[in-house]
């Protein structure tokens, strides 16, 4: 049995704290699409696995670091980051590495991808925290007009 958990029970990554039910609001996938136009437009102008990977990793460590909410949230961790990076194309770039015989290159290539990829996660959240931690501080510079 599937269990809808109230925003504030759980601490999620995703888009998960959305209620079932409002899962299928139409509104919800036009933000998923708005996030998911850049983020394969991008993929697709890098051509890239590690670089995108790594890339969607910090900009997902920093949504959760300045812990936005909402449709921002949603735009930005499942739209623009789940069209950003690949797995499949990680995957499939280690296998054919492994079965041309690059049996070094194809474990260095899934050991790489997956530490860089926790570091740049780990500094897109650290810089996130950051951020929102001088968010007042900013706001308040902009009000008074520096």
């Amino acid at each position: 049995m599937l269990e809808c958990v109230q925003p504030q029970q759980a601490y999620c990554w995703g888009a998960c704290n959305i209620y079932l039910k409002e899962r299928f609001d139409p509104c919800y996938f036009l933000f998923i699409a708005i996030g998911a136009l850049p983020g394969a437009i991008i993929r697709w102008q890098l051509e890239n696995n590690l670089l995108v990977n790594l890339l969607g990793a910090g900009v997902l460590g920093f949504v959760v670091g300045c812990k936005f909410r909402g449709n921002l949230r949603l735009m930005l961790s499942v739209g623009f980051c789940g069209a950003l990076t690949t797995f499949s194309g990680w995957m499939l770039d280690s296998a054919e590495l492994f079965l041309n015989g690059f049996f070094i290159q194809a474990f260095g290539l899934i050991i790489y991808t997956f530490s860089f990829g926790l570091f740049a996660g780990a500094i897109g959240f650290l810089l996130g925290r950051q951020i929102k931690r001088l968010r007042p501080f900013l706001l308040h510079l902009l009000s008074r007009g520096y």
